[in-house]
């Protein structure tokens, strides 16, 4: 019996230094990503703000619009996955809320881009067959999106309706 006691410490022990080690490997990874997701965050700012200069100055049009607000909402993207990482390093283990927010803030943006891409197809001259099913492909993607937005609101609501309930 004194052999098993001696093993089960020494198993215990070593399931504890491991358990140590993941934990600080974690945490490095936890940090590495999150001063990689600011380096690409501050890209962003700079690459949307060389954007938006480009656009007062040459007089707003629609592709560079389109192309400033993409480059805005991708950024934001980006904070809100530094968020997520955040939360999930304070609380030691990941939520679904965050990520839904991301995976919202991505249809939305995909959804201004179509739609702002798409209202220039009704410009005199366009309508061509091949302006006619990039419109029809445009149309069904925003229709599927549109699901896809109302599902992650719906999503959000009975995690956040939850949550309230388990505090009460």
């Amino acid at each position: 019996m004194a052999g098993h006691e001696a093993l089960d410490k020494d198993v215990s022990r070593l399931g504890a230094w491991a358990g140590r080690v993941f934990l600080t490997i974690e945490i490095l990874a936890y940090i590495t990503l999150g001063l990689l997701l600011v380096v690409a965050a501050l890209m962003g700012i700079g690459s949307a703000a060389v954007s938006m200069w480009s656009v007062w100055r040459a007089g707003v049009d629609g592709p560079s619009l389109v192309l400033a607000i993409d480059r805005l909402l991708f950024v934001l993207m980006i904070v809100e996955v530094l968020n997520t990482v955040r939360v999930s390093f304070r609380a030691g283990k990941l939520a679904a809320e965050p990520f839904l927010i991301v995976g919202l803030i991505a249809s939305i943006r995909r959804v201004l881009v179509i739609t702002l891409e798409s209202s220039q197809a009704s410009e005199p001259g366009k309508w061509t067959p091949q302006g006619q099913a990039v419109l029809h492909s445009a149309l069904t993607e925003l229709g599927v999106l549109g699901g896809l937005i109302l599902i992650m609101v719906v999503s959000i609501w009975l995690i956040r309706q939850s949550e309230g309930r388990r505090t009460d």
